[in-house]
This record gives structure tokens, C-alpha cells and sequence, in this order.
């Protein structure tokens, strides 16, 4: 169909075709990938899809979209807007050159034509050079007012000054700047801003002024431009408030005007200009294998610390708090188990939970406990498992920075409470990643120069200095966790960033787990390497981890030993598992401390009457009762080799291993306990899902679908149709902008076109009440219903007569 014809009088845009006259003309006359990219770029306009072009132009004119796709800008992007926002309207673009370049930077002159273009691109800007326009939304937000300043430094104009001025002042005003009197206020507000616009009278009118004047104009000319007065000012400022150089803002304040800013400034509407981004350069360069080695150690201590947070959580772990979250007690106490400081707990808390190793059980006193999830994990090589946790990481928007601050309303934040998403956070990570791709490989990058790029990227005042802490917590992050090595990005990283499975990078950097360890005379043991499951897991019950690193260092004592007999061990197995997977002879003070430790493991036995303690030995029975300490226990002899006791068994058990005897609890059956404690796991949950930044981008099929729909869309509306007839009935109810017919023309329209095979233009309101427009050419009317190709959606459709609002025949030159 072809688009509407230019009214007369309509400026063109020097190739022959009409300049557009609205935003949304301008997006009529892109094409379809340009549309696309639009959409793209700001996926908010999506939602839901317009119904044509002139619905997508007020959408994307609208403050909460404007103001997202101002967040996105770069800084010279921005800078242009800026401009514009100063810049009469519209603006030809050799006047937004001299805002940004002041005929001198010709970087800034070069780097011009990408920032428009991308302006125009995301539809805040639109027009051809010698009619810029900045989206209305746009200029309300980047134009300075007194309540809200622009970056530019820059006050009202003249006219916007002198608005609620008395007609006498504004004379006055004229009068001294030298100008002869108008016949009214409108008129001298405009020769005083053609004087000061013009050069060479503001430079002669300048030359007179004292040369105190001259330096208060230089503490307001690059802003702020507001000033406090007297009521009596001195003779400079009175000599540049007579002759409008400085306006009245308030009883007590002045502003400088543009105007006169801009002639001060050489026309420039910014002090320094950023037309390039800063570069970042590899501040050391390390060999790629030394910083794959170091990344791997790395990874392989992730692997160990989160194995261990989730393993202690599981017959114990934390409570939630009433309003979510872990305690400040217990994110001390999981942070002392780690041998680490809070805020590394507090990551390593939430990167296990982001990976669905952790969750609440959902019982009534809701605990942290390791999910069934946790138990596949632990199964997985070193490597997969260590991509889980890189894969969970990176789009995670959970931020453990934010762990111990307060929020708006003054509550701190706990780790795996709510209110930690930041959306932004999955954006800096990667493109934190990105930029140190950039490097050599093995080059790092210096912290500051990296953060001063984001910010160039992403300078909008509110959103810079969030993203500068992500951007700190992430080169953090990523170095702890492996994804990068000495600052640099890894192997394992890169495939990372990649979208690619980091496992297969990853595994040939990783020893291979070994099955023997070194036993040592001071009851220690050194693991050379990672150990193979079977081997850690009965090492970790037997001795406590005194040092972690390249090597591992265990050490043995008898509570440790203990805690192996109350595990069902027996004496012979801990030397037989030691003699078979130590490469050094078992020591023999480990050997004297294990049969020892062994020789008093059950030779007292708690068990429950409301408990009592049994001994063989009566005098052993004897040493307690005699003992002070056994005084809170409630002891009373019941028979020579029984006594009774007040306090439950787990507390018997506890006070007599206090005293330094080994009781072991007994059964009903008078069997030796085993207390080794189920390993408490959660019922299945699921991982939790990245809270997204905004609208997710679509892809190219909805892309595509959404155009074609916009386009369909705008056919409908724009359709020329044939005039009703004059007597026509119409249909009742039918909203605004729809053709109205009554129900019988309605009918007879449709089987008419139907007949002839042509097309109709149809108001529709569908059964949820939203009403639309369309181009059909019906095939067939039955049953109260017509089909028929709907030019509209590009597909056959069906539609129910009785929500069919009217009905026009179109043009004989339309579809």
C-alpha cells in the first residue's frame, strides 16, 4: 500500500522525499531491520506488542522508556543528548557540532556522527541534520531547571529567565544593555537574546564591563549558574544585573543565562567532551600457563570450600530468619568453619545457593540444608563440578557484596535474604569478562582503568556507582573462584564467556586426586594432592583439617578419634585404613593414641531412664559420684554398676566427656549407639531464577513476528476507505476510531466480499475487550462467523460477526 501523500509546504530532506514531521513518521519510513533493531535495543516497547507505528512512537516517547534508554547511553551519547536537550529546537546539526566540538575538537567532531546515529537508532532522536529533534520526554529530562541541573552547567535561556518578570524591568534591562526600547515584553526579550548571541556585540558590550565582573561571570560560566546576592549587591554584580548578564532566580539568587554562558564558553555546551572510550591496556602480563595453573588452584579450593560449607549444614544447619535470611550468628559462625572472613562466607553461602546445593526445608522451624542436588554434585569429576558452580555464578543477579548494609529502610541485609537482587549485576560480571578478553592473553588489567571504562560505558548519574561496586566485586569473585588467575582471564574463563562448558578447559589443569597420604610423628597427616572421595570422606571423620592449600594437613586427636568410634568404627579398621593408605609407616604415637583413645570408648554406657550411666566397674562409678564436677549431672547410685540421672543422655554425654571419661550411648537393647546422624537433605527445589534488567531481549523470530505485526498494524490504520453510506446504522458500544456499521450491513458487507474476493477493513473487539483494527479478505460467512485472510496478522484468521464493531469497503487502489 502506498504511504499517505506529503501535505503542501512540508520541508524535504534534500533528496527529494518529505522531511518527517513526528516521531512517528520517522519510524514509518524505516525499514524492517531498522524497526527490528529498535525493538531490540529496547525491548520495553514490546510489551505489549503496538498495533502499529503510531502506538510504538508514543510508547517509546514515554518517561519510564525514555528514561531506561538514557541509562543505556555511553558518555559522549549522552553528552549529545545533552546538548540537544540546550540546543534550540530543532537544531541543525552544524549548531550541536559548535555544542559539542566548539569548532576545535576534532575528535569530538569525528566521533559525532555515531553517537546521533545511535540516538536516532534507539528513537530519541529523529529529523534529518537540518531539523534535529530530541524526543520531548527526553529534553524534559535533560534540560536544567533550578530543581534539577544539567551536567552541562548551563541555566535557563533569556526567555525562560525573564518569564515572570515585570514589562518595566525588562525595558529597564534593555535600556542599559544599550538596545532602544520595544513596544512590548516580548519583543525586548528577543533583542536581548539576539544581543547576546551575537559575537561581536556581546564581546563589545563584555569589554566595558569591570574587571570584578568579569570573574564573577567566571565562577558561574561553567556552572553551577546560580549565584546568592544581597539586597544591595556590590557595584560589579549591580552592573551585570542591570544589563541582564545575571537575571533574577529568587529574591536572593541570580542566574546566568545560556546565552551568555555559551558566548563565555566559545559555544560549548560541556567543559570536557568524552567522544572515545577510555582504553584498557594489560597493565602485567603473565605466561598463559602460569595464569591457567594458578586459576586451577583456585578452582580446585572453591570445589573444597563449598563441599565443606554444605557438608556442615547437613544434620544441623542454620535457621531462617522470620523474614528470611541467615542470622549475623550463624554467618559468623560458617565463616570461622571456613578459616575466612564474613564477606568471602557470605559469597561462598550464596554461590551454593545459586547453584541449588542449598535451600530451605520447609518444615515448621525452616532451616539451611543441602538439597538432593548437592548429592549428584558431589558425584560429578572435579572439573563439572566446578563449571556448575561457574555457570550458576555468572548470571546470578544475587549480589553478597551487598551482605551487612542497610537498605532504604534502614534493615540490614542478610545473606540468602531477600532484596539482594541487582539486576545489573549479570551485565558488569560479563562484560567485566569481556574487557579482560580484550587483553593479550595472560594480560591483566589495572583496576582503575577497567572501572573507568564502565563508567564511560554507563554514566548516568544513580546506575555509575552500583555498577563501579559490581564491577570491584566481580575482578573479586572471579578471581576466588578460578575464572581468573593472577587478574588474568583463564582458559576455563574464556570457554566461560564463550558459552561454551568450561569443564573440558578446566580438567587437564587439574591434578589427578590421589589415594594415599603422608603420616607424620606429630599426629598429623598431609594429603599431597586432592583425595579421592572414599579416602577424604573417612579422613575427614577421623582427623580435624589444621591448614588447607596445595597440601592438606590433618591432625589427629582424640576427639577426633572418638568421633571415629562413635562413627562405628572399630580400633583394627583405623589401623588397617591407615596402613593401607599411608605411603609412610603409621607412627607410633598415632597407633598408641588410637588404641588408647579405643581402649575407654564404651567402657561407660549412657542411655536413657530418664538416662543413666553403666559401668562393669563400680569404682570408676565411684570416681564420679566423688568427682564435683558431676554435680549438675544429678548422679545417684542405683546399683553398684548403675547410676541414674537427671539430665537427658546427649547431656550426660557431653558432661561426663567434659570430665575426660569416653562413654558410649546405649540402645534399648543394650547395643553400642552408632552417632552417625543421617545427613539431612531438603525435598527438591530448584535453583533460584535471575531476577532480569527489565525486559528479557527477544530473539529474532519474535523480532520478527513483532514487526510484521507493527506493520500490519500501521496498513490497517492508514487504509483509505470508501465513505459509509449516509444511512448507515451505527453499531452500538463501538469504540472510538472504529468503523461503525449496523449488524446487517455489516453481514451483507462481508458475504459481498467474500463474492468478489476482495478486501475489507474491520473494527474488532475481541473477547478480553481490546479493540483493534484490520484489513481482511474474507473467504467465508457461516454460522455467524467469517474466515478469511487477515493481511493484519499475515495469516488466515476467524472472527465471531457479533465482536466485529463495523465495516468500510477500501479504496479502489488499496488491498
Amino acid at each position: 500500500m502506498p504511504e499517505p501523500s506529503t501535505a503542501a509546504g512540508a520541508p524535504e530532506n534534500g533528496t527529494g522525499a518529505a522531511a518527517p514531521r513526528s516521531l512517528a513518521e520517522a519510524l514509518r519510513a524505516r525499514d524492517d531491520a531498522a524497526l527490528s533493531a529498535l525493538l531490540h535495543a529496547r525491548p520495553d516497547l514490546l510489551g505489549p506488542v503496538p498495533g502499529d507505528v503510531t502506538q510504538l512512537a508514543t510508547r517509546a516517547g514515554t518517561r519510564a522508556s525514555v528514561v531506561r534508554a538514557l541509562e543505556r547511553l555511553d558518555r559522549f551519547t549522552l553528552q549529545t543528548a545533552e546538548a540537544l536537550a540546550v540546543a534550540p529546537d530543532p537544531c541543525p546539526y552544524p549548531v550541536l557540532e559548535g555544542l559539542l566540538t566548539g569548532g576545535e575538537d576534532e575528535r569530538a567532531r569525528a566521533a559525532l556522527p555515531r553517537a546521533l546515529g545511535m540516538l536516532r537508532d534507539q528513537a530519541l532522536v529523529w529529523g534529518d541534520d537540518d531539523r534535529l529533534r530530541l524526543v520531548r520526554t527526553a529534553r524534559e529530562l535533560l534540560a536544567p531547571s533550578a530543581q534539577r541541573p544539567s551536567p552541562t552547567g548551563l541555566g535557563p535561556t533569556v526567555a525562560e529567565a525573564t518569564a515572570g518578570m515585570s514589562p518595566t524591568r525588562v525595558q529597564e534591562i534593555v535600556a542599559a544593555a544599550g538596545l532602544p526600547a520595544t513596544h512590548d515584553p516580548v519583543s525586548a526579550v528577543t533583542a536581548l537574546t539576539a544581543l547576546f548571541t551575537d559575537q561581536e556585540r556581546m564581546s563589545a558590550l563584555l569589554d566595558e564591563a569591570p574587571a570584578e565582573a568579569h570573574q564573577v561571570l567566571g565562577r558561574l560560566v561553567w556552572g553551577p549558574p546560580y549565584g546568592e546576592v544581597t539586597p544591595h549587591p556590590a557595584p560589579p554584580v549591580r552592573w551585570l544585573r542591570d544589563r541582564g548578564l545575571l537575571l533574577p532566580a529568587t529574591a536572593r539568587t541570580v542566574v546566568l543565562p545560556r546565552e551568555v554562558a555559551l558566548h563565555l564558553r566559545g559555544g560549548l555546551a560541556h567543559r570536557d567532551t568524552a567522544p572515545q572510550a577510555p582504553p584498557v591496556p594489560a597493565h602485567h602480563e603473565h605466561r598463559p600457563q602460569l595464569v591457567d595453573a594458578n586459576a586451577a588452584g583456585q578452582a580446585l579450593a572453591a570445589l573444597a570450600t563449598v563441599e565443606e560449607l554444605v557438608k556442615s549444614w547437613e544434620h544441623a544447619g542454620p535457621l531462617l530468619l522470620r523474614a528470611g535470611g541467615l542470622a549475623v550468628r550463624d554467618l559468623k559462625r560458617a565463616a570461622a568453619a571456613l578459616d575466612t572472613t564474613e564477606a568471602s562466607a557470605a559469597f561462598w553461602i550464596e554461590l551454593a545457593y545459586a547453584a541449588g546445593l542449598l535451600a530451605g526445608d520447609g518444615e515448621a522451624d525452616e532451616r539451611y540444608a543441602p538439597t538432593p542436588a548437592f548429592d549428584d554434585w558431589i558425584e560429578l569429576p572435579p572439573a563439572e563440578r566446578w563449571s556448575a558452580l561457574a555457570t550458576a555464578w555468572l548470571p546470578a543477579t544475587r549480589t553478597a557484596g551487598l551482605v551487612g548494609e542497610q537498605d532504604t529502610k534502614a534493615r540490614t541485609l542478610s545473606a540468602l535474604g531477600p532484596d539482594l537482587d541487582r539486576s545489573a549485576a549479570p551485565e558488569v560480571r560479563r562484560r567485566v569478562l569481556e574487557l579482560l578478553a580484550a587483553l593479550p592473553e595472560g594480560g591483566s588489567a589495572d583496576p582503575e582503568a577497567l572501572l573507568e571504562r564502565l563508567a564511560w560505558e554507563r554514566p548516568v548519574r544513580g546506575t555509575s556507582g552500583l555498577r563501579a561496586r559490581l564491577a570491584h566485586w566481580a575482578l573479586t569473585e572471579a578471581e576466588v573462584l578460578g575464572v581468573t588467575g593472577r587478574g588474568a582471564l583463564s582458559g576455563p574463563g574464556r570457554a566461560l564467556l564463550e558459552h561454551a562448558d568450561p569443564a573440558p578447559r578446566l580438567a587437564p589443569l587439574l591434578p589427578e586426586p590421589v589415594d594415599h597420604v603422608l603420616l607424620q610423628a606429630d599426629l598429623t597427616a598431609v594429603a599431597p594432592g586432592p583425595l579421592r572421595r572414599p579416602l577424604g570422606d573417612t579422613l575427614a571423620v577421623l582427623a580435624d583439617v589444621e591448614s588447607k592449600g596445595g597440601a592438606t594437613v590433618y591432625r589427629f586427636t582424640p576427639g577426633s578419634v572418638r568421633r571415629a568410634l562413635d562413627a562405628g568404627h572399630a580400633a583394627a579398621d583405623l589401623h588397617a585404613f591407615l596402613k593401607e593408605h599411608s605411603r609412610t609407616p603409621v607412627p607410633q604415637p598415632l597407633a598408641y593414641l588410637i588404641d588408647d583413645v579405643a581402649r575407654r570408648h564404651g567402657h561407660l554406657r549412657v542411655g536413657a531412664a530418664s538416662s543413666y550411666v553403666r559401668c562393669d566397674d563400680d569404682a570408676v562409678l565411684g570416681e564420679i559420684l566423688a568427682d564435683r564436677r558431676s554435680a549438675g549431672l544429678g548422679l545417684r547410685r542405683l546399683a553398684p554398676t548403675v547410676l541414674a540421672a537427671q539430665a537427658d543422655p546427649a547431656g550426660l554425654l557431653e558432661g561426663l566427656r567434659a570430665m575426660g571419661y569416653a562413654p558410649a550411648a546405649e540402645s534399648g537393647t543394650g547395643d553400642v549407639v552408632v552417632a552417625r546422624a543421617d545427613a539431612h537433605r531438603t525435598p527438591p527445589r530448584a535453583a533460584p531464577v535471575p531476577v532480569p534488567e527489565g525486559p528479557p531481549v527477544p530473539d529474532a523470530t519474535l523480532l520478527a513476528a513483532a514487526v510484521r505485526a507493527i506493520r500490519a498494524g500501521d496498513l490497517a490504520a492508514t487504509a483509505v476507505r470508501k465513505e459509509p453510506a449516509a444511512s448507515a446504522a451505527p453499531s452500538p458500544g463501538a469504540p472510538d476510531g472504529l468503523p461503525r456499521t449496523s449488524p446487517a450491513e455489516t453481514l451483507a458487507t462481508v458475504q459481498a466480499a467474500a463474492l468478489t474476493g476482495s478486501a475489507v477493513w474491520i473494527g474488532y473487539v475481541n473477547a478480553e475487550g481490546a479493540a483493534s483494527q484490520r484489513v481482511i479478505a474474507p473467504v467465508r460467512v457461516e454460522g455467524g462467523f467469517v474466515t478469511g485472510y487477515d493481511h493484519t496478522a499475515d495469516e488466515v484468521r476467524t472472527y465471531a460477526l457479533h465482536r466485529v464493531t463495523g465495516v468500510a469497503e477500501l479504496a479502489e487502489d488499496q488491498v
